[in-house]
């Protein structure tokens, strides 16, 4: 069996090692197993390149086309795939147990702009000296949190503690 293409990108022309190749026309039409040289000089003939579409094919898949043209669009593809694409962050949102009603709603706003954005959110709930001892508060902190984001998030990690703090993710449904 050949061996993969070494550079970047198919095999072009001359590049070609195989004796016999099967070729498929500029139209898309196919013409048969030949000889590699044959290929070349009907791609040639017709003022356009002979490309390696399946180098691992026995025996390989050649097709005629404009390299150019075929470069471009692929760098196309790429750009339109690139664009798709969104980087889902994690955001994170302190609380304490004793929170204001205030600033719980402020919290709560910005938690729902984030999952509209497509963003994971880290809810933090931090304890500090003797708010060790009422664990249960800040667990219900957090479920109120949970119950007030259920339209539109789902629990990716439920709560837990993690040294002095407590810790859940949500993420968008």
């Amino acid at each position: 069996m050949p061996a993969p293409p070494t550079r970047d990108g198919p095999r072009v022309n001359e590049e070609i090692r195989s004796a016999q190749v099967r070729l498929i026309d500029q139209d898309g039409e196919m013409q048969g197993v030949m000889t590699a040289r044959d290929a070349l000089l009907r791609a040639y003939s017709v003022g356009l390149d002979l490309l390696e579409i399946s180098p691992n094919a026995e025996p390989p898949v050649v097709k005629i086309l404009d390299f150019g043209k075929f470069k471009y669009e692929q760098q196309k593809k790429k750009n339109e795939a690139r664009k798709r694409q969104k980087v889902i962050e994690i955001k994170e949102i302190k609380v304490r147990p004793n929170i204001d009603e205030n600033d719980y709603q402020v919290k709560l706003r910005s938690m729902k702009m984030f999952i509209e954005e497509g963003d994971k959110v880290k809810v933090t709930l931090r304890f500090r000296g003797r708010e060790m001892a009422h664990q249960d508060i800040g667990i219900k902190v957090l479920e109120r949190i949970r119950a007030d984001m259920d339209t539109q998030t789902k629990v990716e990690q439920m709560p837990r503690m993690e040294n002095r703090q407590m810790v859940m993710v949500l993420t968008p449904r």
